[in-house]
């Protein structure tokens, strides 16, 4: 049996990584680490307890705000931890320009304060730190950076995912933290954050409303990315840590989560509105006008997780369509209120439910501040 520690449990990307660890390794415990706020929110958790009874009892949630440490009484809490996986991360580019500071403590400082945390535990087998393509900035034409390539952060949001990452390596060299990092692309997938590119063209492309795509300064090209489902990126990282415990070298190493296929963002959205039946309607704006420190296209090399055996379980036209789907199924989840009421109830919720244990101190009364584990 393992114990997990994985932070932003109760964010896009930590709750379909839960569900994947749940799944294939039934005798697993996982602590679920957060501080709840507005761009997590915990009926992803609900969700995943409320259709899977089987996990009742090997999950619980633990309250903290990693931007102060890791104190006596958290770490009693968290009890012994055999994996440490950190999702849990400030993450949206708009936001981290206005805001520059509130990302440089979460996603420094509060890498700093679990980092500092893990270093004290005995049996620490692995430290997952997951990172982010944008560390790399913007890839010409024909370009995809490699996981020891140089970085070029492009906004707060991206340098300061690059500084957690420096700061887990320093610790693996200095004092022999078992870190491993990764790099993922464009996520996308059920219970997203409706701020995020795909819940919004579904929720436009329903609602007949007009979509703005970035494009390049002469609005006649469209951004491209790479896209890849959540429960993809879930199942590379769950690769790994087979990989680890055959005595593959991953530990002190970095390995990009790619994208299944580069896409873009006009063509992505079109196929969206068809598949939802609608017409599109759109408007191509120069994406660095629109929004400073944004790239027009990021592309990584998945080379080596390639050449280690990895595949993707699903490809990427059957995961955008499942998804399409599921929110047309779902529509509640294009219009979530992430409102300090709405986290409250939430928080209500989540403390009286059956199918989980808990430890919620003080979490409904907390002040947003936008972090989750999503990309």
């Amino acid at each position: 049996m393992k114990r997990v520690l994985l932070t932003g449990i109760d964010g896009f990307i930590g709750h379909h990584f839960a569900e994947g660890i749940l799944k294939k390794h039934p005798d697993w415990k996982l602590i679920g680490l957060s501080k709840i706020d507005s761009a997590s929110t915990l009926h992803r958790l609900t969700d995943i307890a409320l259709w899977s009874k089987q996990f009742a009892g090997r999950v619980e949630f633990v309250y903290h705000d990693l931007r102060a440490p890791v104190n006596p009484y958290v770490a009693n809490r968290i009890g012994p931890v055999n994996y440490i996986f950190h999702l849990a991360a400030s993450t949206h580019v708009d936001r981290s320009i206005e805001y520059p500071m509130e990302f440089v403590m979460d996603n420094v400082v509060g890498t700093g304060n679990l980092l500092d945390y893990a270093r004290t535990l005995d049996g620490l087998e692995l430290f997952s730190y997951f990172s982010t393509d944008e560390v790399f900035g913007p890839a010409p034409e024909g370009v995809a950076y490699k996981e020891w390539d140089r970085y070029k952060a492009s906004n707060p949001y991206a340098a300061t995912k690059a500084g957690g990452e420096e700061l887990a390596y320093s610790y693996f060299n200095t004092f022999g933290l078992p870190v491993v990092i990764t790099h993922t692309m464009n996520v996308f997938g059920e219970r997203q954050h409706p701020e995020k590119f795909i819940p919004k063209v579904i929720n436009a492309a329903l609602h007949g409303e007009r979509l703005f795509v970035h494009s390049d300064p002469s609005r006649t090209k469209a951004g491209t990315r790479f896209y890849v489902h959540a429960r993809n990126v879930a199942a590379a990282m769950l690769f790994l840590i087979e990989q680890h415990e055959k005595g593959f070298p991953v530990l002190g190493d970095k390995f990009n989560i790619v994208g299944e296929k580069e896409v873009d963002n006009l063509t992505l959205a079109q196929f969206i509105a068809k598949t939802v039946g609608k017409e599109l309607k759109y408007e191509l704006v120069d994406f660095h006008s629109s929004r400073p420190g944004h790239d027009l296209r990021y592309a990584l090399d998945g080379t080596k997780l390639r050449e280690m055996g990895f595949q993707y379980p699903k490809t990427f036209e059957q995961s955008l369509e499942k998804t399409v789907q599921w929110y047309v199924e779902h529509p509640d989840w294009l219009l979530a209120d992430f409102s300090k009421a709405q986290f409250a109830k939430e928080a209500q919720a989540f403390a009286s439910a059956s199918l989980l244990k808990r430890t919620v101190k003080g979490a409904a009364g907390q002040e947003e501040r936008g972090v989750s584990s999503e990309h």
